[in-house]
């Protein structure tokens, strides 16, 4: 028996991760892949597997603790690890000494088991699928415990899965921009079971070394591989958006050769070999296919670990090759590429994932000029954000000379506000947003960016409407309520929702599906001296008159108050934003995504109308619709805008 000590692996490059579970105990017997302990970040929980099979002897931490990569879970006794090579020693033993002179005394060392096991997707916590952005091996990869095999990304958060067990890959069940839930196939992979170790060199002559040394030591010297596009997932003539290597670089396993751009998503090409790069001629803008040929490296193959010993005895064979050996060494740091003394850019290798790449693109950022924190000096979210942070920082503090270069690092390809220093035209007051109003800019601005707007505008005729609402009065006084227009408004609104049942949707995140909804919950705008806020009405269709009347006055009135709960604001599927009370005979409210519709009402006016043999008057109440071009089509627009005024005229038309 021997004990190892489990470490907590690569989490991403977070850092003080909250311990929330532990999930074994003293004594307890464990499996490969059985979840030691739970983590908590900020952004997501995860579960850290065991990466071997054994009884627990003692737990390092506790929950409530903080930790990062690196640090000591628990103390595992591993059964079965020393007890094959200790019963080989003990066989192997006897026949040495009876029998010294004999060419082969000892037993042949039993030959290594193999095996192929499949590796699964671990408990990614409650994410459900999540979308494969990268694969890290290739098929005939050689691979250890812990090495990252693919990288998941929710709408939260990427996720490096690892290796629980290390040997050779020899099939990938998985491609970039496949749907994973947790235990889902991703690759089989061969390991060799452990085998009863060579015999000791006591037995062993000094010629049968020579003879060993010159047999099963061949010389190590470098073998040209070539690199090819791996698979696409059925795509086509993938553009090559960023190159990241050059002819002569040395290149380690997994470091970022070129990255290629789907419609889909993009993928980072890694090296599968360490080596140098002595053949590469592609370009950005380039187009690729799976299996086109990328390049060819020169990868150093050495010699086997079994001829070690024999070289020690026979110095003379293996001079030549050491000292190639130590050339190469010495040779190596001269070759890395570091910087462009010319040109006066960075230059050199990038190592990040197709994420990573893809929010510094929308930054404008160059990841060379980035400071990574993860693993293997891989960049981070967290790396680029944390540069984003700095430029701004350092903007604000000198706005006229960091202008022109924050105009071409805008977000989007879109220039950034240049700050200005409003103190130089005469006295201000810098006053803190409010969170409701951070809150509320973030949601729009997002909305506004995301969502394709187009507003329908219309008129209802409310004269009719006003009339039975003003003979109510009585009756709502003995019930204590206040019948407003905007119970009507809600009715009418969940009467047309029916009938369209197209504006009672969002769009899937996926972008290929719609969500229907069977109910009807509408959200209705109310001005607060805090900001905007946004209750909800829930089953709108199955309220009356007065109890929607009822629900909006004590929903306005909490808001006010600040008395809202969260389950308050949620759940809606449309959302009426009323200026009535203020003025105006129109605006576009920005659809409250992820609904698609939004109905903006200003205030009522007496406007003459022609019945057909006069102009009469007539109290017509401006309607706006906004909605999300890509769920809704402009017709319909119209056709449920007019159905809207069409009902609101006419309140008898919803009891039909």
């Amino acid at each position: 028996m021997s004990t190892e000590i489990i470490k907590v692996p690569d989490i991403g490059g977070d850092s003080d991760v909250e311990v929330i579970e532990i999930c074994v105990a003293v004594g307890d017997k464990i499996d490969a892949e059985d979840s030691l302990i739970v983590l908590e970040s900020d952004k997501a929980s995860m579960d850290v597997p065991s990466p071997k099979a054994g009884v627990v002897k003692a737990i390092k931490m506790s929950v409530g603790d903080r930790v990062s990569e690196g640090h000591d879970i628990l103390e595992l006794e591993i059964e079965g690890a020393a007890e094959a090579p200790a019963a080989a020693s003990v066989e192997a033993a006897a026949p040495v000494a009876e029998a010294a002179p004999a060419p082969t005394p000892v037993a042949p060392a039993a030959p290594a088991v193999a095996s192929v096991e499949t590796v699964c997707v671990p408990d990614i916590g409650d994410s459900g699928e999540v979308e494969v952005i990268e694969i890290s091996v290739a098929v005939g990869d050689e691979i250890a415990e812990e090495d990252s095999v693919i990288v998941l990304e929710s709408d939260k958060a990427s996720m490096e899965v690892p290796a629980p067990v290390a040997g050779k890959v020899v099939e990938i069940l998985v491609n970039t921009g496949d749907k994973v839930t947790e235990g889902s196939e991703i690759l089989r992979v061969e390991t060799v079971g452990a085998a009863a170790p060579a015999p000791a060199e006591a037995p062993v002559a000094a010629a049968p070394a020579v003879e060993a040394a010159s047999t099963a030591a061949p010389a190590a010297g470098p073998v040209r591989k070539e690199i090819f596009v791996p698979d696409l997932s059925g795509n086509n003539d993938v553009p090559v958006i960023e190159v990241s290597v050059s002819v002569g670089d040395e290149l380690d396993a997994e470091d970022g050769m070129l990255v290629l751009e789907t419609d889909k998503a993009t993928m980072e090409v890694p090296a599968p070999y360490k080596g140098k790069l002595v053949e590469f001629n592609i370009t950005e803008g380039q187009t690729l296919n799976q299996g086109d040929l990328i390049g060819v490296m020169e990868v150093m193959e050495a010699a086997p670990a079994q001829a070690a010993q024999p070289v020690a005895a026979a110095p003379a064979p293996t001079s030549a090759p050491a000292a190639a050996s130590t050339v190469t060494q010495a040779a190596t740091p001269a070759t890395a590429p570091v910087a462009s003394a010319e040109s006066g850019r960075k230059t050199g290798k990038v190592h990040a994932g197709p994420a990573v790449r893809m929010t510094a693109r929308e930054f404008g950022i160059d990841l060379l000029d980035v400071t990574p924190s993860g693993p293997r000096g891989r960049i981070l979210k967290e790396d680029v954000q944390a540069y984003v942070k700095q430029v701004m920082q350092q903007v604000k503090s000198a706005p006229q000379q960091a202008a022109a270069p924050a105009a071409a690092a805008g977000g989007a390809g879109i220039p950034p506000i240049p700050a200005v220093d409003f103190s130089q035209f005469g006295e201000i007051e810098e006053k803190p947003m409010g969170r409701l109003l951070k809150v509320g800019a973030m949601n729009l601005h997002r909305s506004w960016l995301n969502v394709p707007h187009v507003t329908q505008f219309d008129e209802a005729d409310i004269t009719e409407l006003e009339k039975f609402r003003k003979s109510m009065k009585g009756e709502a006084e003995k019930r204590g309520s206040k019948l407003t227009p905007l119970p009507f408004i809600l009715k009418a609104c969940a009467y047309a929702l029916q009938k369209y049942p197209q504006f009672n949707v969002s769009l899937h995140p996926d972008g290929d599906k719609l969500i229907q909804k069977k109910y009807i919950h509408i959200g209705f705008a109310v001005d607060t001296p805090d900001g905007l806020l946004v209750p909800v009405v829930r089953d709108v269709d199955q309220k009356s008159l007065w109890e929607l009347a009822d629900a909006t006055a004590d929903l306005a009135a909490r808001a006010q108050k600040k008395k809202l709960t969260a389950d308050d604001m949620k759940g809606g599927c449309f959302t009426i934003s009323s200026l009535g009370s203020i003025g105006g005979t129109a605006f576009t409210p920005i659809v409250n995504a992820p609904e698609v519709a939004i109905l903006g009402v200003s205030k009522a006016s007496m406007k003459p109308v022609w019945n057909g043999s006069d102009f009469v008057p007539r109290q017509m109440l401006p309607l706006s619709l906004s909605y999300d071009h890509r769920a809704i089509n402009g017709a319909d627009a119209a056709r449920f805008t007019a159905f809207i005024a069409a009902v609101i005229a006419d309140i008898r038309q919803m009891l039909m």
